[in-house]
């Protein structure tokens, strides 16, 4: 497995940033995302479920907004009107989604707890594909 990139991407509504430096759970989930496109809707809304009912001391959940395929879009507005409340990072254009080589919206990477790339899933990739990826990862762990 390949290591991933770093980064760090000012967190939305907050003075603080993320860095994959800070990430200290078994499996980290990137989501790369943007507002119009319907995959990505249909992801966010599968992401949000999860993200309200998740273990948080096995997995980290970050949503990346694609900023350069997303331009002019207000995000508060639309991830309060979705009633989404987890995390989201604004990626500078597509700087961290270049880096980590996506083809489309959505995109979702699982990274192990060494921060490497262990899956990398696209725009047709069910949720419950994602989970079976997360499943491994962490049960590997023990």
């Amino acid at each position: 497995m390949k290591q991933a990139p770093y980064f760090s991407l000012p967190i939305l509504n907050s003075e603080h940033s993320w860095s994959l430096a800070d990430a200290s759970k078994k499996v980290t989930m990137l989501t790369f995302w943007t507002s119009w496109c319907p995959d990505s809707k249909r992801d966010l809304h599968a992401k949000h479920t999860l993200y309200q009912s998740m273990d948080t001391q096995n997995m980290e959940m970050v949503m990346i907004h694609v900023t350069g395929r997303d331009p002019g879009v207000n995000v508060a507005s639309f991830l309060r009107e979705n009633e989404y409340t987890f995390p989201v990072l604004r990626d500078e254009g597509t700087m961290v989604y270049d880096l980590y080589q996506c083809m489309g919206v959505p995109t979702t990477v699982l990274l192990n707890e060494k921060k490497e790339v262990a899956f990398m899933y696209h725009d047709k990739a069910t949720i419950m594909d994602i989970m079976k990826g997360v499943a491994f990862l962490i049960s590997t762990h023990y």
